[in-house]
């Protein structure tokens, strides 16, 4: 579950867990461990979108790299005893039938667009991403503006943090990149052979239960998944994605929107970081997250204390309360509620 993230110094997202973040809360829900609804958005493809709770607005879950519904697990329950919400699955990932063409932050859009119009789901949304959910979600909100209410960005990536990682690594492209490339690739090859190892496959996450771990290493072995999730690395780690998302940015207006970020040092430095290089990539993740909550009149970026980077797993009330303080403001002007 975690591949997005087992390079600190490319990746720029951490997903260790501090001390003092440890919680006793996991996620157990067993409706995480199989397909709900498969919904075809195109011909022989079908995606996995779960859905729970009722009425408007609709909370739309969108998980990081390589990730799948159930990093929403402690998060998407609470918000649908109020309104409905979806989780849902990318190509490849989890339960969605196999990729057909490169994930990029494009068209992870394009396939989200076409989920919730052939699921019959309403707009406008609020959308909610993780990491490289975050930048795909941002990239959603700017070319359909019209379908999205609110956003909140769950310490989101940015479309100018492999810039910053040149910085950081003068030889980022031969050090850093080619040689991770080449790693995700074998794993394609060896899971394809049957021959998936440690390596390969995630070790079991202490804020997943027993079952939801036994799942998520079965679903791990499979070709498809690791295709989609070499192809999301790829993608977001050559700079494809971060550009598609440049091109189409704009200003969200007074969209509400709450963009969430980790503390700094919550794990110790990678093998390839200085507190120099370090800095170099903090400054750009905290200049960037200020960047995105100052698209709109209304957004604004909260500091979350005790945490690693999957906020939604180690302080998930954080996230609720954020998604509920969007879900008041579009309360108080439900304008933004119609298209």
């Amino acid at each position: 579950m975690r591949i997005g993230t087992s390079l600190i110094a490319l990746a720029l997202l951490v997903s260790s867990l501090p001390a003092s973040a440890q919680q006793s809360a996991r996620v157990e829900d067993l409706a995480y461990a199989h397909a709900q609804r498969l919904v075809e958005v195109e011909p022989g493809r079908r995606l996995n979108l779960y859905c729970i709770g009722s009425g408007a607005p609709t909370v739309i879950f969108e998980a990081g790299l390589g990730d799948d519904t159930s990093t929403w697990g402690l998060v998407q329950p609470a918000i649908a005893k109020r309104t409905t919400t979806c989780s849902y699955d990318r190509a490849g990932i989890g339960f969605s039938d196999p990729a057909r063409r490169a994930s990029s932050a494009s068209n992870i859009a394009d396939d989200l667009h076409r989920l919730l119009a052939k699921a019959g789901l309403k707009g406008p949304y609020v959308l909610v991403g993780h990491s490289y959910g975050g930048l795909t979600s941002q990239l959603y909100a700017s070319r359909y503006p019209k379908d999205v209410a609110a956003f909140v960005g769950v310490d989101p990536a940015n479309e100018r943090q492999i810039d910053a990682a040149r910085q950081a690594f003068p030889k980022f492209e031969t050090e850093l990149l080619q040689p991770a490339l080449a790693r995700k690739r074998a794993c394609v090859l060896k899971v394809e052979q049957g021959l998936a190892d440690a390596a390969c496959i995630d070790k079991p996450d202490p804020r997943m239960g027993e079952a939801l771990n036994a799942v998520h290493a079965e679903l791990h072995r499979k070709p498809a998944y690791q295709r989609a999730a070499a192809s999301e690395f790829e993608s977001m780690r050559s700079g494809l994605s971060g550009s598609q998302l440049a091109a189409e940015i704009g200003s969200f207006g007074s969209m509400p929107l709450i963009v969430l970020t980790r503390p700094k040092d919550t794990v110790p430095l990678g093998a390839n970081e200085t507190e120099q290089t370090r800095a170099i990539l903090w400054a750009n993740w905290t200049t960037m997250h200020d960047a995105l909550a100052a698209r709109s009149t209304r957004g604004e970026n909260r500091n979350v204390p005790a945490t690693g980077h999957y906020i939604q797993l180690d302080q998930p009330q954080a996230v609720i309360d954020a998604i509920d303080d969007v879900l008041d403001r579009l309360k108080s002007d439900p304008s933004r509620l119609r298209k």
